[in-house]
């Protein structure tokens, strides 16, 4: 399995040694908010869902980890406990590494030190897009971004068919609005041609980046 910054995830665990590796079923929480932080996780196979829950109990998606990427490395910088909660989008294959024994390989090897902040750069990259996507896009707009960011537009593969465990529910909680809007712009897309769905979804990515490019309110 190749990382998507071009690394072999089995030989970098290698490497790193001290590591373990686990299977998490569907829903099957990785960590939860306010768990003691001590480990850096690496997701091998399946899709984790980012959640926060807030000091008033609403609960929101924040992001979805995919294969080949880091998370919980907030530890690496000072974090005592989780400030968010992971869960299993389907089976999951998670490598667990310890951030002690990570902090030590990022000190001895320059090569794992700059893929690592290769991956922190890109993912800060894509907080900011997020941000500016949420002060300045409406929610369609939002939507046909996270749409085709989920089939891997953005990183110059073919567009891969986004499976059914990713629900209309989680992309409104994405995309700041409600399951019924989701639905409606989702209906509209697949009338417009922009998407097909019936079990998993397949984006057009020509035609759907033409939902971003329209400054017009067509789309509002």
């Amino acid at each position: 399995m190749t990382l998507d910054l071009g690394f072999d995830a089995r030989e970098l665990l290698r490497k790193l040694g001290g590591s373990s590796i686990a299977k998490f079923a569907r829903n099957k929480t990785v960590f939860a908010q306010g768990d003691d932080a001590d480990s850096v996780y690496l997701l091998l196979q399946g899709r984790i869902k980012v959640l926060v829950l807030s000091e008033q109990g609403k609960e929101v998606a924040t992001g979805i980890v995919a294969p080949g990427q880091f998370f919980g490395d907030g530890c690496l910088v000072g974090e005592q406990t989780r400030g968010a909660t992971t869960i299993a989008m389907q089976d999951c294959v998670v490598a667990t590494i310890p951030s002690v024994r990570l902090i030590e390989t990022l000190r001895a090897q320059p090569d794992f030190a700059e893929l690592f902040v290769r991956h922190l750069l890109l993912r800060n990259r894509r907080i900011e897009e997020d941000l500016l996507d949420q002060l300045f896009n409406c929610s369609e707009k939002r939507l046909a971004r996270l749409l085709l960011r989920l089939a891997e537009f953005d990183q110059g593969r073919e567009p891969q068919p986004i499976e059914p465990h990713i629900s209309q529910e989680t992309l409104a909680e994405m995309i700041g609005t409600t399951r019924s809007r989701v639905s409606y712009f989702m209906n509209k897309f697949r009338k417009l041609g922009l998407i097909s769905y019936d079990r998993t979804i397949e984006v057009h990515p020509a035609r759907l980046s033409a939902v971003l490019q329209d400054r017009s309110e067509r789309f509002s």
